[in-house]
Formats: structure tokens, sequence, C-alpha cells
């Protein structure tokens, strides 16, 4: 009579990456994550009935083989692991600045690789399937080459990254698509501390494939700190052939070491930045380049901390005379600064304005006003007073970036309904795109080539936008006065109430109303006053003696006229 075992299956890798990305570790809290395997280790004992003694003292139990007939002693065996892994991951980042955590790091990662072991042991018999046999093998080599790796056993380590990696591979050549990028990530993840261990035996060619992997990786974790190590002391080798550099037409000798070391670094990070395909790639490098940059400033500070001329530099006084070769390499680098931040804040713009989950314009506009400010600095840098080209560079791009912080700072109000602000925005986004292209018409830099398109098609946007934005106004406007109802015991005509709009229920209604009183109503009026010419008695007439006729001929007249009439006496 043939019997059937129960085959049991454990997904190891879906498992411990759902829930190291749910508790904890999608943001680097080991502590976090450790506490939940606390948790849940706790909750499948108290199911199983498996508790280790009682309150009052600890009883340990061993898991074995003949308990598999639920796979939660499976689950128990690898939260351990995971609880003694996350615990020494935690441990490690605590050794930074406490060196004695290191020791208790390796008997946590001693403890998982153990516990590893054991869940290896158990899995390999009949009650579990071929794949849980593969996953739990992988798990334990990793585990392992943890241990190696931080104990600096490149050679015990290289293998068993190997071996892991070789085991994902074919899990990922035989399952379905969605389970096949899981397994793909996996093997993604170990080759660069293949690479790592290769270079540290001896292969000097790994030190460009690390490179390279660093520059995709994207991400910042305890592999990536340890190439960025190992770089910087690629670096410091060639630091010695590093003389001096030459900007803005003017050469400077260069003499710290920090600065050598940097100088070197910028050429390495910018070709990263061609080769990088990925906006959190260049992130990263940026990042990096920027926290180098400000070690060599600050080291350059420390030599020249005695240095009056100096301190008076960089405190922002002018300099009559020359500006001397320390500051001018201080200005050099505070230049860098403010450009690769620039650099960075226009690549998180770009990254926020192409997420698929939305963003807020204020949060762009923002980003835009650090540009501006940042741009700003450019010129008042020690040195650069006379550099015209420069000014009018930087100038023609703060216009530029002011267009487009007032084109997101109109988007913000428009988010509110507040149409009046936002027309007005989108006024100034115009006046400053235009003064900008005539600005960069007279400009010759081929790096502002590509600024002239995306204004352009600002503007080509915002004139758009503009009619769009006045339409909804008057929308919004009609809607609030389709609201007002002229209420049903307002009986005053329309020519009494001209100076208010609302709707007439009655002129829907078909009923016919009144516009005004027909006929008027007769209203009071001042009577027409009377008016009396006093003013004539007291003029007094101009004489008209030189208008009458001669006295001769008036004389001839009166004589015949007195003979006539008879003359009086």
């Amino acid at each position: 009579m043939d019997f059937q075992i129960e085959s049991h299956s454990l997904e190891v890798l879906n498992i411990i990456k759902e829930a190291q990305q749910t508790h904890g570790l999608r943001h680097g809290d080991h502590q976090r994550y450790r506490q939940y395997c606390s948790r849940r280790i706790r909750r499948i004992r108290k199911s199983l009935g498996f508790l280790q003694g009682n309150k009052h003292k600890v009883v340990p139990k061993k898991i074995t083989e003949a308990m598999l007939t639920d796979i939660k002693y499976l689950y128990l065996l690898l939260m351990d692991a995971e609880r003694s892994w996350s615990y020494a991951m935690q441990l490690k980042a605590e050794a930074n600045s406490e060196p004695r955590k290191r020791f208790h790091m390796w008997r946590k990662l001693r403890k998982a690789v153990n516990q590893c072991e054991k869940l290896t042991s158990i899995c390999n018999s009949d009650k579990c399937d071929a794949r849980t046999k593969l996953e739990v093998q992988a798990y334990g080599s990793w585990m392992n080459a943890q241990y190696q790796f931080e104990r600096e056993q490149w050679k015990e380590a290289i293998d068993l990254f190997s071996n892991a990696k070789t085991i994902y591979e074919k899990l990922a050549t035989a399952v379905v698509d969605e389970e096949r990028e899981l397994y793909i990530q996996k093997v993604e993840e170990l080759s660069p501390n293949i690479r790592y261990c290769a270079y540290n035996i001896g292969d000097e060619s790994a030190i460009e494939d690390l490179r390279q992997m660093r520059l995709k990786s994207g991400r910042e974790d305890p592999l990536t700190s340890k190439l960025d190590e190992l770089i910087e002391k690629t670096r410091e080798k060639q630091a010695a052939t590093l003389s001096e550099v030459t900007w803005r037409g003017r050469t400077i000798p260069v003499k710290n070491e920090a600065v050598r070391i940097f100088l070197l670094s910028v050429a390495d990070s910018e070709e990263q930045l061609r080769s990088s395909v990925t906006i959190d790639g260049k992130l990263s490098i940026l990042e990096t380049s920027l926290k180098e940059l400000m070690d060599a400033q600050q080291s350059l500070r420390d030599e020249c901390k005695d240095d009056a001329t100096f301190k008076a530099a960089i405190k922002g006084q002018k300099m009559e005379d020359k500006v001397p070769n320390t500051v001018y390499l201080h200005t050099y680098l505070s230049y860098l600064k403010l450009t690769k931040t620039i650099e960075r804040n226009l690549l998180m713009i770009e990254s926020l304005t192409n997420s698929s989950k939305g963003f807020k314009p204020q949060d762009v506009a923002r980003l835009y006003d650090i540009i501006i400010q940042s741009l700003s600095e450019v010129i008042l840098l020690p040195g650069l007073d006379d550099d015209t080209k420069l000014i009018d560079t930087v100038n023609a791009q703060e216009l530029t970036y002011k267009s487009f912080r007032c084109y997101y700072s109109a988007e913000t109000y428009v988010s509110l309904k507040k149409w009046k602000e936002a027309l007005a925005l989108y006024d100034k986004v115009l006046n400053y795109a235009s003064t900008a292209l005539k600005s960069l018409e007279k400009l010759t830099d081929s790096v502002l080539e590509n600024l002239v398109q995306k204004l352009n098609d600002l503007c080509r946007k915002v004139e758009g936008l503009k009619f769009s934005i006045f339409a909804k106004s008057i929308l919004d406007s009609a809607d609030d006065m389709s609201q007002l109802t002229l209420s049903s015991k307002d009986n005053r005509k329309l020519i009494d109430r001209m100076d208010t709009y609302a709707e007439d229920p009655r002129l829907t209604a078909g009923k016919k109303i009144d516009l005004l009183n027909f006929p008027p109503d007769f209203q009071p009026t001042h009577v027409k006053p009377l008016l009396f010419d006093l003013a004539l008695s007291h003029i007094k007439m101009p004489s008209i003696e030189d208008k009458l006729e001669t006295k001769s001929k008036g004389g001839a007249i009166a004589g015949v006229l007195g003979w006539f009439w008879g003359s009086k006496k």
C-alpha cells in the first residue's frame, strides 16, 4: 500500500523580500525589521503551541524533521535567521561610532548562518519539494557569504556568492515571468559582491566593472559604500600626478591632497553621468560628488585658516589686487558645488514632472527657487567680477528659470481656482521668457541651446493656457451668478433693482411681469423761479455824442421845423 507524502513548498526569496519591503528595509531601518521578526516568531510559536518555556524560565526546544507536519516550523526557522541577520546589520551601522560592536555583529551573523544550516538540513527531507530545497540552499549560501564578506575572507565569500548566484539563475529559468523578475534582481545584487571579492583577491581588471556597477546601482547600501572607498583609494594613487588645474583661462597650482583627489574624480563623474540611463543613478553620482567636493573645500579652508586674505575673500570682501591662487581655487570649488547643486535640482524636477503618481506644482517652484538662488551666488564669488561672459550667461539662465518658477507658481493658483492671480503670473512668464530669449541669442554657449527650445515650448504652452484659464474664470463667474434667484417675497419691479442681478422665476414660468410703473408716478420738483433784472438802473451808459449828426445839419432842419410849427421861446 503506497502512501503519498505531503510535500511542503516554501518560497524563501519571495517571503523575505515582501517582509523586508513592508517592514522597514525600504528605508534601511533594520531595527524596525528585527522587531517585526521577533513579533512574528512569537505569533508562530503561540499558534503552534511551541513555546520556549514559561514566564519563569526558558526551556529551549529544537525543531526536528519529524515535526514537519506544519509548514509554520519552516517559517519559524526562516524568521529566526532573518532576525539575527537584521540585528547584525543594525550593529554594523552602529559600529561606525562604536567599533566594539563589530564583534557583536560577527556573532549575530554566525548565529544566522547556524540557523540557515538547520533550515537546510530539515528541508533536505522528502517532505519539501525541489524548489524549496534549492531556495533554502541559495539563501544559506548567501547568508554564509555575508558572514565571510564582513570578516574579509574574500576567497570563501566569492565561492559562496557564486554558488548562490548559480542557483538563482537556474531558478529564474524554471519559473513564470512574474517570479523570474525577482530571481533576476537577486542575481544583479550578487554581481557587485562577486567582483568586489575578485578585486580584493588580486583581479585588477575588476575595478572598471565595479565602477560601472556603482553607476548602475543608484542606491546607498553597505556594498556601495565599500565600492566608493575602493574607487577613492584608486584615485589617491593617481593624485600624485596632478599638480595644477586650468579654469576660465587661469592656471592654478593644486597642493592640497584632498582637492587633488576630488579634481581627479570630476572627469570620472561627468563620464558616469553621460553613461547613466536612470535619474536615480545620476542623482546618486551627483550626491557622491557633492560629498567629496564639500570635504575638499573644508580641507582647503583648514589649510588656509591662518591666511587673513583668504578668510577675508571667502567672507565676501572685495579684493583690490589680483585674487590669490588659493582664493581662486576655492572659488572654482564653490562654482562646481553650485553648478552641481543646480544640476541635481534639475534632475529632481525631471523626476517629479515625469512621475506617474503626479506632483505638487509648489514643490517644483521651490526647486526652481533654489536654482535661482544658486545662480545669484555664482556672480558673487571672488575673482569673477570682471568675467562678463560668465555673468551674462548666469543672468540669462536666471531669467530662464524665473520663467519656469512663475509658470509652476501659476499652476499652484490654478489648482486653487484663483484665476486672476494665475493669469497675472502667466503674463509674467511671457515677460521673463521674452527677455531671456533675447539674452540667450547674444550668447554662443552650446549648453544653453536646450534652454532656448524649452523656453519656446513654454511660451506656446502658456499662450494656450491663458485662454483656457480666462474661459474657466468666465464659466465660474457664470456658475456663481446662476445661483442667485430672486426671492418670492421680493415684488420690486425691474427698474427698482437694476443694481442687483438675480434670476426672476416668474420669467421662466411664463408669467407677465411689470418692468416699470406705467404711467410713471408723479414726482415733486422745484418750481421755475421768477427773474427780475435789477441791474439796469445801476448801469451807466457810455456817451454816444460822437455818433450823432453834425450841428449845421441839425440847425437847418430845426429851423424849418420851427417855422412850420412855430417857435417856442
